[in-house]
């Protein structure tokens, strides 16, 4: 069987020719190194054909290296723009390998502006691999938009004689010769234009350099594009990060595995944990305190495929002590609804539980008409208070003080609070404030700080329901345990406001008729309820009472005119 057949050498054909031809001038010299007689005409005409066969072959191997350089050109412009991904310095490097290629003097390389299609430049080297200032921006514009609007290249050895452009105002003005021009494509889209020129030279480019500029310029569009996205994705990553870390609560995501690969700020400061030493580590791993809370939720998002929203969760960490946490899980998955992690959204609900415990307490102690004041006009916490009209109640244990003397402390104060709830329960069902307790005794006012225009009939109401739920109240306590309270109450005005200090204070009322309302009070045998006539006045036909003597009271010069409470026409506790 024959080998096969060897591919022949750049310009086989011309050295077999030489060699043939050297073999028959050879044989037309004798063996004295002398031509054989008859052979010199035949000798002389040989010569002629060899120096014609080894022209031609020196041609080839011209043309072969010259296309060879042009091979390890691209070669090496396809290994430099592919060893990078930043714009600029991609741009910089095409530049630099354009004017090494085709010996420009100038090269321009401008990119499609994406909003209005305008053409930018965006790289201008020299020969000597320095940027061009845009003060040297002289270019054929007619050029460059040719290219632009047909995507085929132009190269012209003259422009100033060239029929094509030697009217242009920018070839004549700029005095352009050697011009190069070529499109720049990317994905089958013109993406730019590469220019090059020279203007001092004529003749210096040909349509091989146009060709090579072209097929260059295939690899450096993609170059370019990739640079171009890769600048869109870093920028659209270096955004999201600017937002993943600016968010207040934590993120989490973890793969399919459960570890942990992404976490922002929030859940280092949320959870005290790093996410250098958390990322990549199991969620258990990097928060045990939290494993046991998490690790069911984990396992539902991850089997069923289904989000958990607004779990909360109690736990103690190392560094912050006990936490109160919302977690909300949601299953990340891809293309094919197939999960392939996690995402783990956590918000911080310590200090807010803590405020709802200072709140709960806050409103045990302050009336809820003074809190929604407050939350009206944080103003009114000032100190000092204004005068206007209010209905004052006061509601004492009668017997309480030889009941404390038979009964434990324990006793004292269960017994105590179940009575003092009747009173403030009572007040707060007719929208009154509850000023303060002294000792067994309620004290309350009404049309202040909101105001009421029936606070009269509200304070009656009030002081009727203490008398009939303190009767209910005895049915389920021995006799020894059962108490009774006596109310009075008033109408007039009083000074309402702040009273204490900056640090501590009391929203109160004081005045002549506050104290009348408390004088009546002491008055009152238990289970009365005793009015000024102020107030039976105001009553109306709503009250029912009974006329009492008048009483001479501590701090009133003057008799007063007293009513006994029995009851309100319609009105049931």
């Amino acid at each position: 069987m024959s080998s096969p057949s060897k591919k022949k050498p750049p310009g086989g054909r011309q050295i077999a020719a030489l060699r043939r031809g050297l073999n028959d001038l050879a044989g037309l010299i004798g063996e004295d190194g002398k031509i054989a007689a008859g052979s010199a005409p035949q000798f002389v005409k040989r010569i002629p054909d060899l120096e014609d066969v080894l022209d031609k072959l020196e041609e080839k191997l011209r043309t072969q290296e010259y296309e060879r350089d042009e091979l390890d050109a691209l070669y090496s412009v396809s290994k430099v723009i592919g060893s990078s991904l930043d714009l600029p310095e991609v741009l910089n490097q095409v530049m630099d390998r354009i004017t090494g290629l085709t010996g420009a003097e100038r090269a321009f390389l401008m990119l499609v502006d994406p909003d209005d299609g305008s053409l930018e430049v965006r790289a201008a080297r020299n020969v000597d691999r320095e940027t061009i200032s845009s003060s040297e921006f002289e270019i054929s514009r007619s050029i460059v938009k040719q290219v632009a609007a047909t995507g085929e290249p132009v190269v012209t050895t003259n422009a100033q004689m060239d029929p094509r452009f030697k009217a242009q105002e920018s070839v004549i003005g700029y005095n352009l010769r050697s011009i190069l021009c070529v499109p720049l494509r990317a994905l089958g889209k013109l993406t730019g234009v590469i220019y090059a020129d020279n203007r001092a030279h004529t003749g210096l480019f040909t349509d091989r350099d146009r060709d090579l500029l072209a097929a260059f310029a295939g690899q450096a569009g993609i170059a370019i594009e990739n640079a171009r996205l890769f600048a869109g994705v870093a920028s659209a990553k270096e955004l999201m990060d600017g937002v993943f870390d600016s968010m207040a609560s934590g993120v989490i995501t973890t793969d399919i595995e459960g570890r942990i690969t992404l976490l922002n700020r929030a859940v280092e400061r949320i959870l005290a944990v790093q996410a250098s030493s958390a990322t990549g580590a199991s969620f258990g791993q990097a928060l045990p305190a939290l494993e046991a809370d998490m690790a069911p939720l984990l396992d539902w998002v991850r089997t069923r495929g289904e989000p958990v929203v607004g779990m909360e969760i109690e736990a103690s960490l190392p560094g912050r002590g006990p936490i109160n946490l919302r977690a909300s899980l949601s299953p990340l998955k891809d293309a094919d609804e197939k999960t392939q992690g996690i995402a783990i959204v956590v918000d911080d609900l310590t200090e807010q539980r803590r405020l709802e415990t200072v709140s709960h307490m806050f409103h045990r102690y302050v009336p809820p008409a003074v809190i929604e004041r407050l939350l009206d006009d944080p103003s009114a916490l000032n100190l000092g208070g204004q005068r206007q009209q209010i209905t004052s109640l006061f509601a004492d244990l009668r017997g309480f003080t030889n009941f404390s003397r038979q009964h434990d402390p324990e006793t004292l104060v269960d017994v105590l609070n179940r009575y003092l709830a009747i009173g403030a329960e009572a007040i707060s069902d007719e929208e009154g404030t509850l000023d303060k307790f002294m000792g067994d005794a309620v004290v309350a006012f009404f049309n202040a700080p909101l105001a009421q225009g029936d606070h009269v009939v509200r304070a009656l109401r009030a002081a009727l329901k203490i008398q009939i739920r303190t009767a209910r109240l005895h049915g389920s306590l021995p006799p020894e345990y059962r108490l009774a309270f006596g109310v009075g109450i008033n109408v007039g005005e009083a000074v309402v406001g702040n009273v204490g200090t900056v640090k501590q204070m009391d929203y109160t009322a004081i005045g002549t008729s506050v104290n009348l309302a408390r004088r009546l009070q002491e008055s009152a045998a238990p289970g009365q309820i005793l009015i000024s006539q102020a107030a039976y006045d105001q009553g109306g036909e709503l009250i029912k009472t009974r006329e009492l003597p008048v009483l001479q009271l501590d701090g009133f010069t003057e008799p007063v005119p007293v009513h006994e409470l029995l009851g309100l026409r319609g009105h049931s506790s």
